[in-house]
Parts: C-alpha cells; sequence; structure tokens
C-alpha cells in the first residue's frame, strides 16, 4: 500500500504516537491461504513515539546466499517494491524520501543476509504483482495477505499475521462489525487490496440476501481513502487493522474505529513465481528469527504480537 501518502490531508505528521495498533492486514478477508503455521492473535501494540531504535546491520549468510537465483545475485542488490503509504508497515519519513516502517527493517535485514544492497521503491500498490511478473521488481515487500489467488501469480514467503477494520467519521453511530453490515452503505477501499475484492463481494452477498448493496469507492492511495470518508463521499473506510488504527490516531479525533478487527490472515514478502528467490527470502527471515532481529524489528514498531513461526512458503499452480 503506497505513502505518497505523506502528502495529502491525514498524511502522516508521522509520529506513532498514541497508536493503538489494532490487528491488522493488507488485507485478509477473502484469503484462503494453505499455510501450515501457527499463528498468533492479530497485533495490538503499545503506545509509542516514532522509533529511533536503530537495527543492526545484518551478516551474510553464505547458506541463504548460495539460494538467491544468479541473476539477482550478479545485480548486486535487491530491488523491493513497497507502496509506502501504510504506516505503521511501511511509510515515508517526514521531511525526506525515505521509506522507514515494520517492512522496511526488514526488507534492508532480509538484503544484508543475502549479501546484497537493498534498494527499496516506492510504487502503488497495484503496480507490485505486476511488477514482479515482468521482473522489473524482484520483491513485493508491502503488506501483502497471502490469498489463494495470489499464489497462482507470485510466491510468498509468509512472515506476519494481520486482520481488517473499518473506520468511520467520529459522531457516525452505525457501527460496521462485519463484511454484511456494509450493506446499503459506500465505503473506501485502497485499489487492488483484499479490502476492495472483500468490500465487491460483500456487495454481490448483500444484492443475493435482498439487501441493499455496497457501493464501493475505490482509490489509488490510502491518503485518498482518508479524504474519502472525511468528506463524506464514502460512509466507511476499510483497511488492514494496524493501518485503521493509525489513521484514526493521527486524525486529531475526526476518524474512530468501528467494530472489531477480523479476517485475520498471514502476510507474505511476494517473488517472481517460480524463479526461486522466495526460498532464499523464507531463510533470510529464518536467520533473522534465530538471531533475534525479526522480532526486535517487531517490537520496534509496536507489532510483535502479529509474529509467525516458523516462516512459511505458498505457492499454488491453478
Amino acid at each position: 500500500m503506497m505513502f505518497t501518502r505523506s502528502q495529502g490531508r491525514f498524511a502522516v505528521a508521522v509520529s506513532l504516537a498514541t497508536v493503538a495498533i489494532f490487528a491488522a492486514a493488507c488485507s485478509s478477508g477473502s484469503s484462503s491461504s494453505t499455510s501450515s503455521t501457527t499463528t498468533t492473535a492479530a497485533p495490538s501494540g503499545p503506545t509509542t513515539t516514532l522509533p529511533t531504535l536503530v537495527i543492526p546491520t545484518q551478516a551474510k549468510s553464505a547458506a541463504v546466499a548460495a539460494l538467491v537465483p544468479a541473476k539477482i545475485a550478479s545485480s548486486g542488490q535487491l530491488t523491493e517494491a513497497m507502496d509506502a503509504t501504510y504506516p505503521p508497515d511501511e511509510f515515508v519519513s517526514p521531511g525526506s524520501s525515505t521509506i522507514i516502517g515494520m517492512d522496511a527493517d526488514l526488507g534492508v535485514a532480509i538484503a544484508q543476509v543475502m549479501g546484497l544492497k537493498p534498494v527499496l521503491q516506492n510504487v502503488t500498490f497495484d503496480s507490485i504483482i505486476p511488477g514482479l511478473q515482468s521482473g522489473k521488481y524482484d520483491l513485493g515487500n508491502s503488506s501483502f495477505t497471502d490469498t489463494l489467488a495470489r499464489q497462482k501469480v507470485v510466491d510468498f514467503a509468509d512472515y506476519f499475521t494481520a486482520g481488517e477494520a473499518f473506520y468511520t467519521k467520529a459522531g457516525d453511530t452505525t457501527t460496521y462489525s462485519s463484511l454484511s453490515s456494509l450493506c446499503g452503505h459506500s465505503v473506501a477501499v485502497e485499489t487492488g487490496t483484499t479490502e476492495e475484492t472483500d468490500a465487491h463481494a460483500a456487495a454481490k452477498s448483500c444484492t443475493k440476501s435482498g439487501s441493499k448493496s455496497v457501493t464501493v469507492e475505490s482509490f489509488a492511495t490510502q491518503n485518498q481513502v482518508n479524504l474519502a470518508v472525511s468528506s463524506g463521499r464514502a460512509d466507511v473506510g476499510f483497511a488492514d487493522s494496524q493501518v485503521a488504527g493509525y489513521v484514526v490516531e493521527q486524525s486529531n479525533g475526526e476518524f474512530v474505529l468501528s467494530g472489531q478487527a477480523f479476517n485475520v490472515a498471514p502476510y507474505g514478502m511476494a517473488a517472481q513465481k517460480g524463479n526461486g528467490l522466495v526460498q532464499a527470502v523464507a531463510a533470510a527471515l529464518s536467520v533473522l528469527q534465530a538471531n533475534g532481529t525479526y522480532n526486535q524489528i517487531l517490537t520496534k514498531w509496536g507489532l510483535q504480537s502479529g509474529a509467525l513461526t516458523p516462516i512459511a512458503i505458498n505457492s499454488a499452480t491453478s
């Protein structure tokens, strides 16, 4: 999910101040991951200010480096596509072009374990998978919910658990607690997310059951989603739960969470199907778990309750 969200009305003036990071996911809902890993409850992190902790530089692992596809290894770098508008997972540091957040820290550490230079690129979320397929990017590192549909076009190394949540303007008395509660309402979502898929599925379900349908308003960035809710164009915003929590906390009381987080599912780092990079990513993440860096990064961003062990590789052939 993309972060020129550092621009716009609800762009992050970034302080993770008083962020209640409710259970999270870019999202889940229609997820049908075949992961056999154990998962914890979705994240709900502590109140914190913008973290200043510097994650130690990682030593190259010869065993992990040997798993990196030759073309990527010979380039000397790992190009990672991120929609840096999705705090606290990935977003642009105020006053700079530097991408920070949980996924950014993990992405840097993974590349270092591989013996490669990390190159983080800020792009729109719905362009990442096509970019992986064409070879433009090596890794999709942007809070991807691992779904069966996505597994058919990319390979995933699952590393985190998250959910979905709704938020509204303060004073709205409607409670949105499930997809069925969207019937008869308009919902704002970011293009290409699981929330967008789930919202369209809810529209069909509402119509089939004889209820009023759902008006789905899709936008290129999370900032635009927030503005749609603020302006009244949409009744409710729909995002990964920790992101929804962040949006609410940064809105100076203009937004409130509605209902509880739901549809908890794994996040996966995405790689081009069949090129073998996903094995190297999974191995690097396992190294980071073993040496404590993985937990250090999640704790830094208040997301440690979303930790997933062990790392899982998921792919589908059809």
